[in-house]
């Protein structure tokens, strides 16, 4: 067998496993939001703060109702909060998370998770170990990181940002 071959094999069980270890582990802790999708229901066991609506900064002198968003904040029962941003027309375009544990990002990425996979499964064949994930892309971005006890991360749709809200807002 060629080590070529044999390194393909490897990434692709890698890769395989993670996925398998995200759909298995992570599907224990519920969340709520879907990317690119409407808001959902918070699952049982969350506290849910009042959302908070907020004005993109534009170099128009005055923001419009249509480059508004609202930030809703959910704190699971584990204790990771969620920040879920929707825009006016109603779509989550961004989510952040933050805490013990990493929330199922299955179901908070919806049905961008597969390019979630496909970035991670790029960035360990590019030689990218344990560690940080950044998957990003035209059509999706995803970064999370931390050690046990202590996660973060975030997701958007870059072409979905409204006008004046930049990646960093996401938090």
């Amino acid at each position: 067998m060629s080590s070529s071959s044999l390194s393909s094999r490897r990434v692709s069980a890698l890769a395989s496993l993670a996925a398998g270890l995200a759909l298995g582990v992570f599907a224990v802790m519920p969340a709520y939001a879907v990317l690119g999708g409407a808001p959902m229901t918070p699952p049982d066991g969350a506290t849910v703060s009042n959302a908070v609506t907020h004005a993109a900064a534009s170099t128009v002198a005055s923001a419009s109702a249509s480059s508004s968003y609202i930030v809703r904040t959910t704190t699971l029962a584990v204790g990771t909060v969620v920040n879920e941003y929707v825009g006016s027309d109603g779509v989550v375009f961004g989510i952040a998370w933050q805490g013990p544990r990493i929330p199922d990002l299955q179901t908070l990425l919806g049905s961008y998770f597969p390019q979630y996979v496909q970035g991670i499964q790029n960035q360990r064949a590019n030689g990218g170990g344990r560690g940080p994930v950044s998957v990003a892309g035209s059509a999706l971005v995803v970064r999370s990181g931390g050690h046990m006890g202590a996660f973060a991360g975030q997701a958007y749709l870059p072409q979905s940002l409204p006008a004046g809200v930049s990646p960093s807002d996401i938090q």
